[in-house]
């Protein structure tokens, strides 16, 4: 493996420094370090030793018998860690759940081909994948909006495909995003005005927002100063990196398709859908892309289709199609809208936008056409690998409005004052605020960068109530919440209520994402849940793979756990540092913290 920027002995020197003063330190001259550069940090990070002798965090931990007999025998010191070799270059952009050669296997009715088609045990990776050569930290946020490192994901295609409709252009050693999209290369902001005249989303009423086909996701970039937050999601296809580059510049996407099975998120979650010339066939399938649509969308939330087929009559020569074809594809759409009793609110230019109807069971009552099917499932979010049906999902029942953003962070969601989530009380559910609140004070005091911009696109691999996202919440960054689908409770949607995004995963398999497009990862109780569920190596190997070089961890579980953890990692060129609960060295839980050591991968092991 190559060093980064052969200055692999001094920052090897430097770490050294880090681990000895104490891990508030370590992240202090960490950022020291990547603010000046790869390997220029050392004379700083040394300067920062000497005047830093007001770190306090315990530098121990205690193995007293309280924490049982098996725990104080770990023979963690008796074995060296398994190492863990790098992949071959090849792999620097491997997705296992959306590997290409995989996909053409699949069927391509229906775009199964590009869904999520994981490897088998026997062909899983077990090797660390590598940065490309000269890999760098992204920018912070904003100017990452607009500028991605040519480096860090050195594809230019798009800027000859998209090059008149303003997505993307390479300037020397950098991408630029000048926020043009296929449906509005003038600019984003002029577009999502345009909007904005008809949504109200500068009252908070709009916050969470489903962007289908996004490509490098400028809608969702440029929503961002406008307090709303969007879930991007494109296929991996021809169109190469598209949510690499989104993740790159900072914006919350996934690698996904409307295909055959249904996508991972609660029922009645978004305020608002998006497609802008995404070439989803909405009429198509009797309606079941629109269907679904219409259950992840909460009743008053919008609908936005801009592009064929909308003002067809006018727009057909441009678009150099039959008119007959988009009159018929328009007539489809109006007519499951119908169905769906969502009303169109405005068509103008190339827009159109329909709102879902608040009280959908009662304008359902009085229709007698005898299409109409209700989907029979007994819980609307159960959506892991299950398929798309052509039916309309009734809409739950809530308790109260919703309130606007910022106040909906910590108003009751309806889902829990309605009893909806059971287990989970109005009492219970203040009191993991006041906890996560507790605990993120915690972690800042451990790592000073936390709420400094240095860590703009954070997972939450075991979310919760969203108590993790909330507490730390900035508009520095964003917080991707995963709610495991063995989780004990289904708490996706109370995510959603608060303003928050996330997404529904299963941990036995790969994220959704391309490598290194986290900042920083956020683990608590994950490894508990899954003791003895499928392979804890696997699931650390995947965190790697998707976090980037210089990246930090936050495990939170119990001592036993982590001890395991720590060992397994230590063979995956990580650093770490093992911190007792904020409330002493007597509670069972810990924290341990984890920093990836930068390397990038052997140019010559890619010939």
């Amino acid at each position: 493996m190559a060093k980064p920027h052969s200055a692999d002995g001094r920052a090897r020197s430097s770490v050294q420094i880090f681990i000895v003063v104490g891990l508030c330190c370590f992240f202090y001259i960490l950022g020291a370090w990547q603010r000046s550069g790869f390997g220029k940090g050392d004379s700083i990070a040394l300067e920062i030793t000497k005047k830093s002798s007001d770190c306090n965090i315990r530098p121990d931990l205690s193995f007293d018998s309280h924490h049982g007999g098996e725990v104080s025998k770990i023979d963690e010191f008796e074995s060296k860690p398994k190492v863990f070799e790098p992949c071959d270059a090849q792999f620097i952009d491997y997705t296992p759940c959306q590997d290409q050669r995989r996909a053409m296997t699949f069927p391509r009715e229906n775009m199964n081909y590009r869904e999520r088609h994981c490897p088998p045990e026997e062909e899983k990776l077990h090797c660390l994948i590598p940065a490309p050569k000269g890999y760098v930290t992204p920018f912070s946020w904003p100017k990452s909006r607009d500028y991605v490192p040519y480096a860090n994901a050195p594809y230019k295609s798009l800027t000859v495909e998209k090059a008149i409709q303003n997505w993307i252009q390479y300037e020397g050693n950098v991408f630029r995003f000048p926020g043009g999209g296929t449906q509005f290369p003038q600019g984003a902001d002029k577009y999502i005005d345009q909007l904005a005249s008809v949504i109200p989303i500068k009252d908070g009423t709009v916050r969470t927002a489903l962007d289908t086909g996004c490509g490098v996701a400028s809608w969702g970039a440029y929503l961002w100063s406008r307090n709303v937050i969007a879930m991007s999601f494109a296929p991996r296809d021809s169109h190469e990196a598209q949510v690499q580059f989104a993740l790159e510049r900072g914006v919350p996407a996934v690698i996904g398709v409307l295909g055959t099975i249904k996508l991972p998120y609660p029922s009645a979650a978004f305020d608002m859908a998006h497609c802008s010339r995404c070439l989803i066939p909405w009429g198509a399938n009797d309606g079941m892309y629109m269907m679904e649509v219409d259950r992840v969308l909460r009743p008053g939330g919008y609908w936005v289709l801009s592009g064929p087929p909308i003002n067809w009559k006018t727009n057909y020569k441009s678009w150099q199609r039959p008119k007959e074809d988009l009159e018929e594809e328009q007539r489809k759409i109006e007519e499951v809208a119908k169905l769906l009793c969502w009303e169109k609110k405005s068509e103008q230019s190339e827009i159109a936008i329909w709102q879902k109807t608040v009280d959908s069971e009662s304008c359902r009552s009085r229709q007698e056409d005898s299409r109409v099917k209700f989907c029979e499932s007994a819980d609307a979010n159960d959506v892991w690998y299950k398929k798309m049906e052509v039916c309309i999902t009734p809409t739950p029942r809530v308790s109260g409005d919703l309130k606007p953003f910022p106040e909906r962070l910590y108003a009751i969601p309806s889902r829990i004052a309605g009893g909806s989530v059971p287990g989970v009380s109005v009492e219970s559910y203040n009191d993991d605020n006041e906890k996560w609140k507790k605990h993120v004070n915690a972690y800042k005091k451990i790592n000073r960068l936390l709420d400094s911009g240095r860590y703009r696109n954070i997972m939450d691999v075991n979310a919760g109530l969203g108590g993790f996202a909330a507490a730390i919440q900035s508009t520095k960054l964003w917080v991707m919440n995963v709610v495991p689908t063995i989780a004990e409770k289904s708490t996706l949607g109370v995510i959603y209520e608060r303003g928050l995004v996330g997404i529904y995963h299963d941990w036995c398999e790969a994220f959704s994402t391309y490598p290194r497009t986290y900042d920083l990862i956020h683990s608590h109780g994950l490894f508990s849940l899954y003791k003895d569920k499928c392979n804890e190596e696997d699931i650390l190997l995947e965190m790697d793979r998707i976090l980037r070089p210089e990246g930090a961890v936050i495990f939170r579980d119990e001592v036993d756990i982590l001890i395991k953890v720590k060992k397994l990692v230590e063979g995956m060129r990580w650093d770490t540092k093992m911190v007792d609960h904020e409330d002493g060295p007597l509670v069972p839980e810990k924290i341990l913290i984890a920093v990836k050591q930068y390397w990038v991968a052997n140019v010559t092991s890619a010939q």
